[in-house]
């Protein structure tokens, strides 16, 4: 292969009756019938480095652009880009291998195809024995290993001459599945350039999106991914098994930069959790040294306990707003499980001192754990109800248990019996694939139940009150239809075979 290699960083439209995937850089997997749309920002990154380097880029979001399949495939085949990069997922995965062979079977035209993600970074050889994918890059570090990878190519050698190649790399050889070795966290991400936002169409992603009051809004990373990186059921702990950070300059000279090109209002940082510490102090003080805290908000992910109340409270300064923090259960047991560290005690506290200096944590809650009664699981339902109608927490995200392939409890589940089917098509959050000692039915019940909080009336009153200018009008409004579609994505669903339908 040789010239300028044209790549192609695609999200192919999955067309499905449950509504819109939330797949983009997202660490579960759900349909939504009210569409939200993540920036994904390691793709947006490598985009950027490949097009620094001199190869010709092209954007390919076919879901956040609301093509239909048919229409994606057009101009994908219109298009014909050399290189094709697909992010996966366990629930889609299965899809994507059909779209790699109707891509492969494209006359005259005969792309390179790539996987990225947590489930080929877990399961690398499946994709390439089920499909025809060319290469699957494994880990986090997917935009450092496509560069890379082109860089390759492009010396006209298929496949690739193996010393060129890092760490981390799956492809056929003479018929042979290879890989280069497991892959290695040594990228300094101090290196990397400024993400190009208008080469990754940053604007689609800037209004479909719960996190955000006040638009436009947008998505960065201070860095990669959680410096506790050890909840059993994290999917991206597979990616990201070693946590790195930007430097602090860097960071606020990106914020200044939204602010100053992009009239951005709002940032969602989506490192796993926001760093701490002596880093944290140095952002924030830069925050309101430089004026950013007067022009924008910023959320982030956060851990119970790893803050004290100075620290909330340097941080409202600093112009933060929301605060993800994850619950999953009330229940001590299913905590020790998930190797969570911390406890519910914890957790109220938090909530209360960063709600007490203006904060407004985001609580998320799992259910269908296999080893928790139904008692057990309302006690979840319980704390995080009471949260809510305290103004403790302000909103609340609800999902069922998915061990995905990679993570500590998929093997757990396994290992002990626990897994109901292994059919990647059913880790799609529409319904259980773990066996529980209560039934399928009243998981979906427990999860509206936590979303229809939202409906009573000391919630209302608190969050009327709360409400000072017109983006919290419309951002509650904005919210209250999120909640809507919500009580839909789970609503009651039976199985028949391996085929799912409302009812």
């Amino acid at each position: 292969m040789t010239g300028k290699l044209k790549v192609s960083i695609s999200y192919p439209p999955l067309e499905n009756a449950y509504g819109v995937p939330l797949l983009a850089q997202n660490r579960q997997f759900q349909w939504f019938k009210s569409p939200t749309y993540i920036y994904p920002v390691v793709p947006a990154y490598a985009a950027t480095l490949l097009n620094v380097n001199g190869f010709d880029v092209v954007w390919d979001d076919g879901i956040s652009e609301g093509k239909s399949y048919s229409e994606w495939l057009g101009s994908i085949r219109e298009s014909r880009p050399d290189v094709i990069v697909i992010e996966t997922k366990t629930p889609v995965v299965k899809r994507h291998w059909q779209i790699i062979e109707e891509l492969k079977s494209s006359y005259g035209w005969r792309p390179i195809i790539v996987l990225v993600g947590d489930h080929v970074t877990a399961m690398p050889e499946e994709s390439l024995v089920h499909s025809k994918v060319d290469f699957v890059l494994t880990g986090g570090d997917y935009d450092f290993l496509l560069i890379n990878l082109c860089k390759a190519l492009s010396a006209a050698q298929i496949p690739p001459d193996r010393t060129l190649l890092e760490p981390g790399i799956w492809y056929r050889n003479d018929g042979a599945i290879v890989n280069t070795g497991t892959f290695k966290l040594d990228h300094d991400l101090r290196e990397l350039p400024m993400i190009d936002r208008e080469l990754s169409r940053w604007h689609m992603y800037s209004r479909n999106n719960g996190n955000f009051k006040s638009l436009p809004g947008t998505y960065m990373m201070s860095g990669r991914d959680c410096w506790w990186a050890k909840c059993t059921f994290c999917s991206w702990t597979t990616l990201y098994p070693k946590y790195r950070t930007r430097s602090v300059e860097s960071v606020l000279d990106e914020v200044g930069l939204l602010i100053a090109d992009y009239g951005i209002r709002e940032i969602m940082d989506d490192t796993g959790t926001f760093p701490c510490g002596q880093w944290l102090r140095e952002f924030c003080s830069g925050m309101i040294e430089r004026g950013y805290n007067k022009k924008v908000s910023i959320s982030c992910n956060m851990r119970f306990g790893a803050l004290t109340r100075e620290e909330y409270r340097l941080m409202k300064k600093a112009g933060f707003r929301l605060l993800l923090f994850g619950i999953e259960s009330a229940c001590k047991g299913t905590l020790e499980r998930l190797n969570k560290g911390v406890l519910p005690e914890q957790m109220i506290e938090s909530c209360r001192m960063a709600r007490a200096e203006g904060l407004y944590p985001h609580i998320t809650l799992m259910f269908g754990y296999p080893w928790e009664s139904y008692e057990e699981a309302l006690s979840t339902i319980k704390l995080g109800r009471w949260l809510l109608r305290k103004g403790y927490a302000w909103t609340v995200q609800a999902t069922i248990v998915v061990p995905y392939p990679g993570t500590p409890l998929f093997e757990y589940c396994r290992k002990n019996g626990f897994l109901s089917t292994e059919d990647w098509d059913s880790f799609d959050m529409r319904g259980l694939v773990t066996k529980t000692l209560y039934g399928e039915k009243e998981v979906l019940e427990l999860v509206q139940r936590i979303y229809s909080t939202a409906f009573n009336p000391e919630f209302i009153l608190r969050r009327f009150f709360a409400m000072r200018d017109i983006d919290d009008l419309r951002y509650f409004a904005r919210a209250a239809g999120k909640v809507l579609g919500h009580l839909t994505d789970f609503g009651t669903v039976q199985k028949t075979g391996l085929r799912r339908t409302e009812v």
